[in-house]
Protein backbone atom coordinates (compact mmCIF):
# COMPACT_ATOMS: atom_id res chain seq x y z
CA UNK A 1 0.00 0.00 0.00
CA UNK A 2 1.50 3.56 -0.83
CA UNK A 3 1.96 6.28 1.83
CA UNK A 4 0.23 9.17 1.12
CA UNK A 5 2.87 10.92 2.58
CA UNK A 6 5.04 9.80 -0.46
CA UNK A 7 2.39 11.31 -2.62
CA UNK A 8 1.51 14.96 -3.57
CA UNK A 9 -2.39 15.31 -2.43
CA UNK A 10 -3.87 18.60 -4.57
CA UNK A 11 -7.40 20.05 -3.34
CA UNK A 12 -8.52 21.92 -6.09
CA UNK A 13 -11.83 24.39 -3.86
CA UNK A 14 -15.07 25.28 -5.42
CA UNK A 15 -15.41 24.11 -8.55
CA UNK A 16 -18.75 23.89 -8.46
CA UNK A 17 -19.65 22.93 -12.19
CA UNK A 18 -17.11 20.09 -11.62
CA UNK A 19 -14.95 20.75 -15.04
CA UNK A 20 -11.53 21.43 -13.35
CA UNK A 21 -9.83 18.37 -14.57
CA UNK A 22 -11.59 18.24 -18.15
CA UNK A 23 -10.31 22.08 -18.51
CA UNK A 24 -6.54 21.27 -17.92
CA UNK A 25 -4.06 18.67 -18.01
CA UNK A 26 -3.35 17.53 -14.84
CA UNK A 27 -1.25 14.71 -15.49
CA UNK A 28 1.37 17.10 -16.37
CA UNK A 29 1.99 17.28 -12.48
CA UNK A 30 2.99 13.96 -12.49
CA UNK A 31 1.95 9.90 -11.88
CA UNK A 32 3.05 11.37 -7.93
CA UNK A 33 0.33 13.13 -7.79
CA UNK A 34 -3.27 13.11 -5.82
CA UNK A 35 -5.68 15.58 -7.22
CA UNK A 36 -9.30 16.23 -5.18
CA UNK A 37 -12.07 18.54 -6.31
CA UNK A 38 -14.75 19.77 -4.18
CA UNK A 39 -17.34 21.07 -5.60
CA UNK A 40 -19.17 22.71 -2.71
CA UNK A 41 -17.99 25.30 -0.18
CA UNK A 42 -16.68 23.86 2.77
CA UNK A 43 -17.48 26.47 5.41
CA UNK A 44 -16.57 25.76 8.56
CA UNK A 45 -15.26 22.23 7.57
CA UNK A 46 -12.06 23.42 5.35
CA UNK A 47 -9.94 22.99 8.17
CA UNK A 48 -11.00 18.32 8.38
CA UNK A 49 -11.14 18.34 4.53
CA UNK A 50 -7.93 20.24 3.73
CA UNK A 51 -5.87 19.02 6.70
CA UNK A 52 -4.27 16.60 4.46
CA UNK A 53 -3.35 18.37 1.85
CA UNK A 54 -0.08 20.06 0.14
CA UNK A 55 -1.10 22.45 -2.22
CA UNK A 56 -4.50 24.05 -2.16
CA UNK A 57 -6.14 25.76 -5.53
CA UNK A 58 -8.57 28.51 -4.93
CA UNK A 59 -11.19 29.74 -7.42
CA UNK A 60 -10.85 33.70 -7.38
CA UNK A 61 -12.69 34.77 -3.86
CA UNK A 62 -15.03 32.01 -3.01
CA UNK A 63 -12.69 30.81 -0.49
CA UNK A 64 -11.03 32.84 2.13
CA UNK A 65 -7.66 31.15 3.60
CA UNK A 66 -7.01 32.78 6.58
CA UNK A 67 -4.51 32.74 9.72
CA UNK A 68 -7.07 30.71 11.34
CA UNK A 69 -7.32 28.08 8.54
CA UNK A 70 -3.55 28.07 7.77
CA UNK A 71 -2.81 26.91 11.26
CA UNK A 72 -4.86 24.18 11.11
CA UNK A 73 -3.28 22.46 7.65
CA UNK A 74 -0.03 21.00 8.98
CA UNK A 75 0.92 19.47 5.39
CA UNK A 76 -0.08 22.78 3.48
CA UNK A 77 3.44 24.15 1.35
CA UNK A 78 1.13 25.99 -1.60
CA UNK A 79 -1.51 27.80 -2.37
CA UNK A 80 -2.55 28.97 -6.01
CA UNK A 81 -5.33 31.07 -6.67
CA UNK A 82 -6.79 31.91 -10.16
CA UNK A 83 -6.99 35.48 -11.19
CA UNK A 84 -4.95 38.96 -10.49
CA UNK A 85 -5.75 39.35 -6.28
CA UNK A 86 -4.82 37.14 -3.39
CA UNK A 87 -6.47 39.49 -0.86
CA UNK A 88 -8.75 35.89 0.35
CA UNK A 89 -5.71 34.17 1.04
CA UNK A 90 -3.68 35.74 4.83
CA UNK A 91 -0.34 35.80 3.21
CA UNK A 92 1.74 37.36 6.10
CA UNK A 93 0.58 33.64 8.06
CA UNK A 94 1.97 31.94 4.44
CA UNK A 95 5.24 33.45 4.45
CA UNK A 96 5.69 32.70 8.43
CA UNK A 97 4.87 28.62 7.57
CA UNK A 98 7.22 29.45 4.09
CA UNK A 99 3.87 28.41 2.20
CA UNK A 100 4.03 30.21 -1.19
CA UNK A 101 1.03 31.84 -3.10
CA UNK A 102 0.76 32.41 -6.35
CA UNK A 103 -1.47 33.80 -8.70
CA UNK A 104 -2.51 32.97 -11.75
CA UNK A 105 -3.37 35.53 -15.13
CA UNK A 106 -6.46 37.53 -14.82
CA UNK A 107 -9.55 37.10 -16.15
CA UNK A 108 -10.93 38.40 -18.90
CA UNK A 109 -12.78 41.88 -18.91
CA UNK A 110 -14.55 41.05 -22.01
CA UNK A 111 -16.80 37.94 -20.09
CA UNK A 112 -17.82 40.21 -17.38
CA UNK A 113 -18.53 43.16 -19.57
CA UNK A 114 -20.34 41.19 -21.81
CA UNK A 115 -22.29 39.55 -18.77
CA UNK A 116 -23.09 43.18 -17.60
CA UNK A 117 -24.73 43.58 -20.93
CA UNK A 118 -26.59 40.47 -20.64
CA UNK A 119 -27.81 41.75 -17.37
CA UNK A 120 -29.40 45.44 -19.14
CA UNK A 121 -31.24 43.23 -22.21
CA UNK A 122 -32.48 40.85 -19.93
CA UNK A 123 -34.10 43.83 -17.60
CA UNK A 124 -34.88 46.18 -20.41
CA UNK A 125 -36.72 43.44 -22.23
CA UNK A 126 -37.94 41.67 -19.48
CA UNK A 127 -36.82 38.38 -21.27
CA UNK A 128 -37.11 35.92 -17.50
CA UNK A 129 -40.64 36.97 -17.35
CA UNK A 130 -41.76 36.39 -20.51
CA UNK A 131 -39.84 33.22 -20.62
CA UNK A 132 -41.49 32.00 -17.91
CA UNK A 133 -44.53 33.48 -18.92
CA UNK A 134 -44.32 31.52 -22.46
CA UNK A 135 -43.33 28.09 -20.77
CA UNK A 136 -46.50 28.55 -18.40
CA UNK A 137 -48.76 29.34 -21.38
CA UNK A 138 -49.40 33.23 -20.33
CA UNK A 139 -48.36 35.89 -23.94
CA UNK A 140 -47.55 39.26 -23.69
CA UNK A 141 -47.47 40.95 -20.23
CA UNK A 142 -44.59 43.58 -19.94
CA UNK A 143 -43.81 46.13 -21.53
CA UNK A 144 -39.92 46.68 -22.95
CA UNK A 145 -37.68 49.57 -23.29
CA UNK A 146 -35.90 50.43 -26.03
CA UNK A 147 -32.35 51.63 -25.18
CA UNK A 148 -31.69 53.66 -28.28
CA UNK A 149 -31.54 57.37 -27.14
CA UNK A 150 -31.67 56.67 -23.32
CA UNK A 151 -28.52 57.10 -20.97
CA UNK A 152 -26.08 54.80 -19.70
CA UNK A 153 -24.11 56.02 -16.51
CA UNK A 154 -21.04 53.89 -15.61
CA UNK A 155 -19.26 54.09 -12.00
CA UNK A 156 -16.15 53.21 -12.96
CA UNK A 157 -14.45 53.43 -16.42
CA UNK A 158 -11.35 51.17 -16.28
CA UNK A 159 -10.66 48.27 -19.02
CA UNK A 160 -14.31 46.59 -17.92
CA UNK A 161 -16.14 49.74 -18.05
CA UNK A 162 -14.66 51.14 -20.89
CA UNK A 163 -15.78 47.37 -23.11
CA UNK A 164 -19.38 48.04 -21.47
CA UNK A 165 -19.36 51.93 -22.71
CA UNK A 166 -18.72 50.41 -26.28
CA UNK A 167 -21.54 48.34 -25.81
CA UNK A 168 -23.89 51.32 -24.76
CA UNK A 169 -22.20 52.92 -27.92
CA UNK A 170 -22.97 50.31 -30.15
CA UNK A 171 -26.86 50.78 -29.09
CA UNK A 172 -27.10 54.33 -29.48
CA UNK A 173 -27.52 55.12 -25.62
CA UNK A 174 -25.49 58.54 -24.45
CA UNK A 175 -22.53 57.81 -22.39
CA UNK A 176 -21.86 59.14 -18.82
CA UNK A 177 -18.93 58.10 -16.66
CA UNK A 178 -17.55 58.28 -12.55
CA UNK A 179 -14.81 57.35 -10.96
CA UNK A 180 -12.85 59.08 -8.21
CA UNK A 181 -9.89 59.77 -10.14
CA UNK A 182 -11.18 59.73 -13.61
CA UNK A 183 -10.01 62.80 -16.09
CA UNK A 184 -12.45 64.32 -18.94
CA UNK A 185 -9.78 63.04 -21.54
CA UNK A 186 -9.88 59.57 -20.44
CA UNK A 187 -14.02 59.54 -20.40
CA UNK A 188 -13.93 60.75 -23.77
CA UNK A 189 -11.53 58.35 -25.02
CA UNK A 190 -13.72 55.96 -24.50
CA UNK A 191 -16.56 57.81 -25.66
CA UNK A 192 -18.09 58.95 -22.02
CA UNK A 193 -18.33 62.36 -20.79
CA UNK A 194 -17.28 62.92 -17.09
CA UNK A 195 -19.66 64.26 -15.12
CA UNK A 196 -20.27 64.21 -10.67
CA UNK A 197 -22.06 60.90 -9.49
CA UNK A 198 -24.54 62.59 -8.21
CA UNK A 199 -25.33 64.05 -12.11
CA UNK A 200 -24.56 60.45 -12.78
CA UNK A 201 -27.18 59.08 -10.77
CA UNK A 202 -29.68 61.73 -11.38
CA UNK A 203 -29.68 61.53 -15.47
CA UNK A 204 -28.88 57.65 -16.38
CA UNK A 205 -31.56 55.42 -16.90
CA UNK A 206 -29.15 52.71 -16.65
CA UNK A 207 -26.58 53.07 -13.88
CA UNK A 208 -23.84 49.96 -14.13
CA UNK A 209 -21.19 49.62 -11.18
CA UNK A 210 -17.75 48.62 -12.75
CA UNK A 211 -15.58 49.43 -9.51
CA UNK A 212 -13.11 47.36 -7.51
CA UNK A 213 -14.03 47.17 -4.03
CA UNK A 214 -12.15 48.82 -1.75
CA UNK A 215 -12.65 50.85 1.74
CA UNK A 216 -13.19 53.70 -1.08
CA UNK A 217 -16.61 52.10 -2.79
CA UNK A 218 -17.97 50.04 0.33
CA UNK A 219 -21.12 51.28 0.19
CA UNK A 220 -21.16 54.08 -2.32
CA UNK A 221 -24.19 53.29 -3.60
CA UNK A 222 -27.03 53.30 -0.55
CA UNK A 223 -30.15 54.93 0.34
CA UNK A 224 -29.60 58.40 -0.58
CA UNK A 225 -28.05 57.83 -3.63
CA UNK A 226 -31.00 55.33 -4.63
CA UNK A 227 -33.20 57.43 -4.08
CA UNK A 228 -31.81 60.34 -6.20
CA UNK A 229 -31.95 57.65 -9.28
CA UNK A 230 -34.49 57.81 -11.66
CA UNK A 231 -38.14 55.84 -10.97
CA UNK A 232 -37.73 53.55 -14.06
CA UNK A 233 -33.68 53.49 -13.75
CA UNK A 234 -32.01 50.18 -14.26
CA UNK A 235 -28.88 49.28 -11.94
CA UNK A 236 -26.48 46.71 -12.47
CA UNK A 237 -23.83 45.39 -10.48
CA UNK A 238 -21.48 42.64 -11.45
CA UNK A 239 -18.24 43.94 -9.69
CA UNK A 240 -18.74 43.20 -6.10
CA UNK A 241 -21.64 43.37 -3.68
CA UNK A 242 -21.05 45.42 -0.90
CA UNK A 243 -20.37 48.11 -3.16
CA UNK A 244 -24.37 48.61 -2.99
CA UNK A 245 -25.72 49.00 0.59
CA UNK A 246 -27.93 45.56 0.11
CA UNK A 247 -30.42 46.58 2.77
CA UNK A 248 -31.26 49.74 0.79
CA UNK A 249 -31.66 48.29 -2.49
CA UNK A 250 -33.99 45.66 -1.22
CA UNK A 251 -36.17 48.33 0.38
CA UNK A 252 -35.75 50.48 -3.34
CA UNK A 253 -36.60 47.62 -4.78
CA UNK A 254 -39.74 46.35 -3.04
CA UNK A 255 -40.93 50.60 -2.85
CA UNK A 256 -40.53 50.60 -6.78
CA UNK A 257 -38.52 53.70 -6.51
CA UNK A 258 -35.82 52.06 -9.42
CA UNK A 259 -37.19 50.23 -12.32
CA UNK A 260 -35.20 46.87 -11.23
CA UNK A 261 -31.93 45.50 -10.77
CA UNK A 262 -29.67 43.10 -12.66
CA UNK A 263 -27.44 41.64 -9.84
CA UNK A 264 -24.14 38.88 -10.60
CA UNK A 265 -22.09 39.52 -6.90
CA UNK A 266 -23.92 39.70 -3.65
CA UNK A 267 -22.57 39.97 0.02
CA UNK A 268 -22.87 36.91 0.86
CA UNK A 269 -22.27 34.18 -1.43
CA UNK A 270 -22.95 31.27 -2.32
CA UNK A 271 -26.44 33.95 -1.70
CA UNK A 272 -28.73 32.14 1.23
CA UNK A 273 -31.65 30.39 -0.50
CA UNK A 274 -33.99 32.24 2.22
CA UNK A 275 -31.88 35.32 1.15
CA UNK A 276 -34.73 38.64 0.64
CA UNK A 277 -33.14 39.38 -2.76
CA UNK A 278 -34.32 36.50 -4.07
CA UNK A 279 -37.71 37.45 -3.84
CA UNK A 280 -37.58 41.09 -4.99
CA UNK A 281 -39.61 42.38 -8.04
CA UNK A 282 -38.03 42.89 -11.05
CA UNK A 283 -34.77 41.49 -10.53
CA UNK A 284 -32.54 39.37 -12.37
CA UNK A 285 -30.13 37.63 -10.48
CA UNK A 286 -27.15 35.54 -11.38
CA UNK A 287 -24.57 33.70 -9.26
CA UNK A 288 -21.60 35.37 -10.12
CA UNK A 289 -20.81 34.01 -13.73
CA UNK A 290 -19.48 36.82 -15.26
CA UNK A 291 -16.02 35.35 -15.10
CA UNK A 292 -17.57 32.30 -15.81
CA UNK A 293 -16.71 31.31 -19.67
CA UNK A 294 -15.07 27.92 -21.20
CA UNK A 295 -12.09 30.13 -22.01
CA UNK A 296 -11.72 32.16 -18.70
CA UNK A 297 -11.70 28.74 -17.12
CA UNK A 298 -9.50 26.77 -19.25
CA UNK A 299 -7.11 29.76 -18.89
CA UNK A 300 -7.62 29.41 -15.06
CA UNK A 301 -7.06 25.73 -14.59
CA UNK A 302 -4.02 25.66 -17.63
CA UNK A 303 -2.53 28.37 -15.20
CA UNK A 304 -3.14 26.24 -11.97
CA UNK A 305 -1.26 23.73 -13.29
CA UNK A 306 1.80 25.57 -14.37
CA UNK A 307 1.51 27.52 -10.93
CA UNK A 308 2.21 24.15 -9.28
CA UNK A 309 4.98 22.85 -11.70
CA UNK A 310 6.91 26.04 -11.14
CA UNK A 311 6.67 25.37 -7.21
CA UNK A 312 7.83 21.90 -7.82
CA UNK A 313 10.51 22.95 -9.70
CA UNK A 314 11.45 25.44 -7.50
CA UNK A 315 11.50 22.93 -4.40
CA UNK A 316 13.38 20.27 -6.55
CA UNK A 317 16.33 22.89 -7.33
CA UNK A 318 16.43 24.25 -3.17
CA UNK A 319 16.14 20.65 -1.51
CA UNK A 320 15.44 17.74 -4.28
CA UNK A 321 12.17 17.31 -2.52
CA UNK A 322 8.72 16.21 -4.30
CA UNK A 323 9.81 16.23 -7.33
CA UNK A 324 7.91 14.24 -10.01
CA UNK A 325 9.21 11.06 -11.02
CA UNK A 326 8.82 10.99 -14.60
CA UNK A 327 11.51 12.53 -15.34
CA UNK A 328 9.21 15.36 -16.76
CA UNK A 329 10.48 18.45 -15.13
Amino acid sequence: MTDTNDRLRVAVCDDYQRVALKMADWSRLGPDVDIEVFDRPLGDGAADALRDFDVVCLMRERMAVPRSLIERLPRLRFVAVTGSHADVVDKAACDERGIGVRLTSPAASASAAEHAWALVLALARHVVVEDRNMREGRWQTTVGLRLQGLTLGLLGLGALGAKVARYGQAFDMNVLAWSANLTAEAAAASGAKLVPKEELLRCSDVVSVQLKLSDRTRGLIGAAELASMKPGALLINTSRGPIVNEAALIEALRDGRIGGAGLDVFDREPLPVDHPLRACPNTVLTPHIGFVTEQGYRAFFEGIVELILDWRRSVANARGAIAPRDGTL
